[in-house]
Order: structure tokens, then sequence, then C-alpha cells
């Protein structure tokens, strides 16, 4: 299977709870390059990584699961978004300095990797970063690859909301998939998911996944439109992060074999997109996850 490029973040998330402080190498780029692997896709990540501790752990984690890291180095060090979660709040993130000013080039070496993939994956990337918006539409006009983006915004690592969105739909219209979710509806435009994901069509993007947590999510790609509600799976949802990343990995995945051209084969795609998203829930961390990860497991276990 053709190799698929995903650009965007990669970074330490730091978890602070009442059972104590986790690291996890994470990032949304991250997760869908390496949930691709998992998923049997071959798949380059093109990111910032500092020369640092954390960015040794980086690469050595992208080596375990065979993901491709083409860096650009980072003069601040690697990225770090600490997530502090108590009682039964909304976790609160905050973003280090190399998280907020995020810089990926596009030289010679990331526009041919570009140019011989199945399909280029945007995810997280600093699209209210006018300068780098520009570089990477060119790079991915030359490669002529068709493209999937996950705006992904992060009100800590976000400047400036207007650019963002203009950078955003910039690149989104056209393109092949895009995942949007409450949140980022919510942030971006102060306006419903439902809305989004028309305002998305309307710009021309081949199939929107648009993601509404408890309630599932639907996929709409020309006149089809099919929903599915979240996967009845065995065990407990222990974390929920890395979820969205999941599911739009196994959509993504789905891609790179073709698009789908029906509402069965799109109720397929769906349905395995919320299956990992299910079993993703089933352990902490943002590592993907399918159904068969939950055999022959001791349940009450996981995510300890």
């Amino acid at each position: 299977m053709n190799r698929i490029v995903v650009v965007g973040d990669a970074l330490i998330d730091e978890l602070r709870d009442d059972n104590g402080v986790r690291e996890f190498v994470g990032g949304a780029a991250l997760n869908v390059a390496v949930g691709l692997t998992r998923l049997g896709v071959p798949a380059t990540l093109l990111a910032m990584v500092g020369d640092d501790e954390p960015g040794s752990h980086i690469r050595s984690y992208l080596g375990d699961y065979g993901v491709e890291l083409i860096e650009t180095p980072s003069p601040l060090g690697t990225a770090r978004a600490v997530s502090t979660r108590s009682g039964g709040g909304e976790p609160e993130y905050v973003f280090n300095a190399a998280s907020q000013q995020r810089r990926i080039r596009f030289g010679e070496r990331e526009r041919a990797a570009m140019a011989d993939a199945a399909l280029v994956v945007v995810s997280c990337f600093a699209f209210d970063d006018t300068a780098q918006t520009d570089e990477l539409a060119d790079a991915i006009s030359s490669a002529g690859a068709s493209l999937a983006i996950d705006p992904n915004p992060r009100s800590g690592m976000m400047r400036d909301s207007e650019e963002f969105v203009r950078g955003f739909e910039r690149l989104a219209a056209g393109a092949a998939l895009v995942k949007v979710g409450e949140d980022d509806a919510a942030l971006l435009y102060g306006e419903t998911l439902d809305a989004l994901r028309a305002r998305l069509v309307d710009l021309g993007v081949g199939a929107v996944l648009a993601t509404q947590g408890a309630f599932g999510a639907t996929i709409e790609a020309g006149e089809l439109v099919v929903t599915h509600p979240i996967s009845n799976l065995p065990g407990r949802i222990v974390d929920t992060m890395g979820a969205g990343d999941a599911a739009f990995a196994a959509a993504v995945a789905a891609l790179a074999g073709g698009a789908p051209s029906s509402e069965e084969e799109w109720a397929a795609v769906l349905a395995s997109a919320m299956d990992v998203a299910a079993a993703t829930c089933r352990f902490e961390g943002a590592l993907l996850r399918t159904a068969a990860s939950l055999e022959s497991l001791d349940l009450d276990r996981i995510g300890t």
C-alpha cells in the first residue's frame, strides 16, 4: 500500500490528576501516523522535534511503530502539553513555548515525501502562521496529492483564531476528507457542528467526518449522509484522549485504498472508525487500539 504523509504536531502529553503524573508520547498528527501503521498503512510524519531527552523518546516511539520521521529541529526544545484533570470537570491544558511557536519546514526531503504519497494528512497545524501555511499549500500543490485535514485547534496554541480559520479553509477547499468536532465548531466559528459541516460541504470538501463524542459521528460525502453511534465494546471507558485521532486514522486508512462510492461503503468506514475510537478509550493514552486488542484481557485492569 502506498505511504501516507502526515503533517503536524509531535509532543509529550503530561497528564496530572489525583493519581499522580504520567507522560505519554503524543500529538494529534503523531497519533494519526502511528495509528495508520497499526492499521497496516505505511506512514511518514513531518513534525518539529527538539534535540533533547523528550525528543529522543518521540523518535524511539515512532521507530517502535515503524513510522518514518522527517523532523524539523526545534530551537525551543520538544513541544509539551500539560493536562490537569480533577474531579469530573474538563481537563485544563497548558502548552509550552515550543508548542505555541511550532514551525515545520518544507524542504526538498519533505516535498519529495509528499510527492510520493498516496495521501497527505494535516492535523493540528499552525494555520494562523500565514507564511507557514503558504509553504504547506505550495508543497501540497506541487505534490499533487489528495488531502485530508483535521484542524484540531487548541486555544492555548493559537495566536489568531480568525487567521487560523482563513488558513484552514484555504486548504480545506477541495480536500478529500475533513474531520471536525463540536469543540472545533465552537472554538473556531462559535456555531453548531451541523452548521460547520454544511459550511465545509459548500467549500467543496469531498467528505466531512463530524464527531460528536458520546453521540457518535456522521459522514457527509456529496449527497450521502451516514451516521453511527459510539460502538458498544466490553470494558469501561478509561480515557477519551486520542479517540478522535483514532477515528480520523481509520477513515484516512480507508481512503488510502480509494474513496468509497456508496452509502454502504461509507457506513463501513464510519463503523470501523467508531470501533477503533471506542477501543482506544478503553486504555489510558492516545495509542490507537482495535476491538481485537480487548480480547483475552483482564478488563478490570485496563488503564491501571
